[in-house]
């Protein structure tokens, strides 16, 4: 029998940036998060990955004192986050998936708002007000209204402005949503950079490519962690499989045939081409593959085998989970 806060005997650990145990929140007869068990170290870039609906909003919502789990124990840089928030929050940063500035303030505005609700001393504005203009590349763009930079620059401004006062911990809920793939890149050069200078990021996001840029990951789905480790780690998940990539002009019709072939795993959608995987126990070889696809009537289909990437990965959990 464990305590309330332990998973097999195990207690939350205080070192940790972050430590859950059981945590469980519902809404009505919702759940939510559904007993979620997770350890962030300090000084990494965590990745908590799922489907928009999965529970990845509410975990944070948790972790930053702003909602109160129905059982379980949250460890936010060592405090109890639900019984001692106010003892949490200076000491983290949060960035939503929505742009939370001010549109009709500048961005020196939005800057000293922030620094305002820290009660930043005007030394300390001055230098990070500096760094942080610097680190967003936004010289000699102080006086702009913050309606008028693109989505990529208000995204760095919101970063700035989430870490004015030096965090320790930063939660970012799918920061590069609506982002373009360039300024998706960068913005995640800028994370790197605080990671580097010992900020622990904590990082949700749909974007299954993001994943390789995490020292670790957790993937949530439907409330639950399916999987959690490096993205080597996560990888390993399909050992047993190979998975292979189909290239073919009707790639909507090879898609359905795929999906009810004998032998096939599971068969997607992967960027502009299928993802086909296969049971190694089954499996002939790219060129059996093909030599199928051909007769049933692609005949230009080109068929390579691939390393697993994140994203067939977590296509191959869900689908395991779904038959569950």
């Amino acid at each position: 029998m464990t305590r309330e806060g332990e998973v097999h005997g195990i207690p939350a650990d205080p070192s940790a940036a972050i430590s859950v145990r059981g945590l469980t929140k519902t809404f009505g007869n919702f759940t939510a998060v559904d007993g979620i068990d997770l350890d962030v170290p300090r000084g990494q870039v965590f990745g908590f990955l799922g489907p928009n609906g999965s529970g990845k909003t509410t975990t944070i919502r948790i972790l930053t004192g702003t909602s109160a789990p129905r059982s379980g124990q949250a460890l936010v840089l060592g405090e109890d986050v639900v019984a001692h928030p106010e003892r949490v929050r200076p000491r983290i940063g949060y960035m939503s998936q929505k742009f939370a500035l001010f549109e009709d303030l500048t961005v020196d505005e939005n800057l000293r708002f922030y620094a305002g609700v820290y009660a930043l001393d005007p030394a300390v504005f001055a230098a990070r007000r500096r760094y942080i203009l610097e680190m967003a590349d936004l010289q000699g763009r102080e006086r702009e209204l913050t309606r008028n930079l693109s989505v990529g620059w208000r995204q760095r401004l919101a970063l700035g402005a989430a870490t004015i006062h030096e965090p320790d911990l930063l939660f970012l809920d799918e920061p590069t949503s609506g982002v373009d793939p360039v300024a998706r890149r960068q913005f995640w050069d800028l994370l790197y950079e605080l990671a580097g200078r010992g900020v622990t990021l904590f990082v949700t996001t749909h974007y299954m490519e993001e994943a390789s840029h995490c020292h670790r990951l957790a993937f949530i789905y439907r409330g639950r962690i399916v999987a959690e480790g490096s993205p080597n780690e996560i990888r390993a998940n399909l050992s047993t499989q190979r998975v292979y990539d189909v290239t073919v002009r009707d790639a909507d019709l090879a898609l359905g045939w795929l999906e009810t072939a004998d032998g096939i795993a599971e068969a997607y959608l992967s960027g502009a081409a299928l993802h086909a995987v296969i049971d190694r126990g089954v499996d002939r070889g790219a060129g059996a593959l093909r030599e199928r696809l051909v007769a049933a009537g692609f005949a230009d289909a080109v068929v390579v085998s691939v390393e697993p990437t994140i994203e067939d990965v977590f296509v191959n959990l869900v689908s395991r989970e779904r038959e569950a």
